[in-house]
């Protein structure tokens, strides 16, 4: 299927973004903060804090654009991208550096949720709000992956298309850190942020050309605490936020923790450290490859069968991380991790669209957000707390149950309800 211009517009604008941001967290960070004197904990909190930033404020972001409009809020998380790593100049403390770190934060808690819900909105262009499930309430899970509730002159892939978004957004992640890396041979800490500036800079371009999706709807506003009131309630209401997110954050912990300690173990266990960096580059390149191609999959399939697909790969290939401890049978599992993340992740954003009221997208885009950087912070901190309690192996073994738990809940008590639904 063929990309709109604002589609391909935001792709440019989050990869070029990204790619920044992502220049002036690996590894450039940590060495521009071991030279200001930061050690330890220290260190790890000013890492860590511009993902503690999204997981408080995410959810308000979203909130906001479904007031405001989404472009009004990109162009602000594009001025957070563009400006602050200016200021990076002029910090001549750790504790500065922290605070600097806190307000840089601001702009992909802004960009995070309203990305995704202005790509949730093109894909669907004009849609009603699912059809209420008369044995499940509002926002119900009974149809979920069914089309028998979306327009009938429309066809929506929303899964698929963000997929294709956020495979733009991961090859952020793989450009900026070789980027950063390149730049800090020949240049300063400090010089390589104000690279970061002037390439963000550019994000202005494609944000400006973008149109927004719903201005009609600021004529007739709520007043704002009511607004708030009412989004948190109605993702209150909504079981798609709760069980995806309860989901995802499982999901994350698992992944997190392996990024954490995978490597100490593997090195331990025989394993090079070359081996151990194409197991993670492995992993993230099938991810990224593989999410269109899910996401599409999902739209055909459903969303919950996606993710419930994803969540048994990644169960059954996390005790083999142990098993298969030798030569190349160890980048198994990474193949498996890989295709996982990308049958849940976009089928995950897609089953929320699919359920939130529309003029709430924003908020509920937010919320999943939120539960998504609880499950980055918590994982190493549990990862690292079950192994000292229960061992490594056996802290796979429990993750493992924890996702396979998760699978078995979606094929006994809500796959079922959809099938019932949609025979009527």
């Amino acid at each position: 299927m063929r990309r709109s211009k604002p589609f391909l517009n935001l792709m440019l604008a989050d990869f070029l973004a990204r790619s920044g941001y992502q220049m002036g967290k690996t590894p450039l960070l940590p060495i521009f903060a071991d030279a200001l004197g930061a050690s330890g904990a220290f260190l790890g909190a000013i890492v860590s804090v511009s993902t503690i930033t999204g997981l408080v404020l995410k959810p308000f972001f979203g909130i906001l654009s479904d007031r405001g409009g989404r472009r009004v809020w990109l162009l602000i998380g594009t001025c957070f991208f563009a400006f602050m790593p200016f200021s990076y100049g002029f910090i001549s403390n750790t504790e500065q550096l922290l605070v600097v770190r806190l307000l840089h934060g601001l702009a992909t808690a802004i960009y995070g949720p309203v990305t995704l819900a202005y790509i949730a909105e093109t894909s669907r262009g004009e849609r009603g709000r699912v059809d209420t499930d008369p044995s499940g309430g509002a926002g119900s899970l009974g149809r979920v992956g069914s089309r028998r509730h979306r327009p009938a002159d429309t066809d929506p892939s929303v899964a698929e298309d963000i997929g294709w978004f956020q495979m733009a957004r991961s090859g952020g992640y793989i450009v900026g850190p070789a980027l950063a890396g390149g730049l800090l041979t020949v240049m300063d800490p400090a010089a390589v942020f104000t690279v970061i500036g002037l390439i963000s800079c550019a994000v202005f371009v494609p944000v400006l050309g973008l149109p927004d999706t719903h201005p009609e709807k600021r004529q007739k506003r709520k007043p704002l605490l009511q607004h708030v009131r009412n989004a948190i309630r109605d993702g209150g209401r909504t079981p798609a936020i709760w069980l995806t997110g309860s989901l995802e954050s499982i999901t994350f912990v698992a992944l997190y923790t392996l990024k954490a300690f995978l490597p100490i173990y593997a090195l331990d266990a025989g394993a090079s450290a070359a081996l151990v960096g194409t197991f993670f580059s492995l992993q993230e390149a099938i991810h990224v490859i593989a999410k269109p191609y899910c996401g599409r999959l999902g739209d055909r399939l459903g969303y919950l069968t996606s993710i419930s697909l994803g969540m048994l790969a990644l169960a059954v290939s996390l005790p083999l991380v142990h098993v298969l401890d030798a030569g190349a049978a160890f980048l198994a599992p990474a193949l498996m991790m890989g295709l996982a993340q990308a049958l849940i992740f976009p089928a995950a954003i897609a089953l929320v669209s699919d359920h939130i009221s529309p003029e709430h997208l924003g908020a509920g885009m937010g919320l999943i957000g939120m539960m998504q950087n609880f499950g980055k912070v918590a994982g190493p901190i549990l990862g690292g707390l079950a192994i000292q309690a229960l061992g490594y192996e056996t802290t796979l073994l429990c993750l493992s149950a924890a996702l396979a738990l998760g699978t078995a809940v979606i094929w006994v008590v809500y796959l079922p309800r959809r099938t019932a639904s949609t025979a009527h």
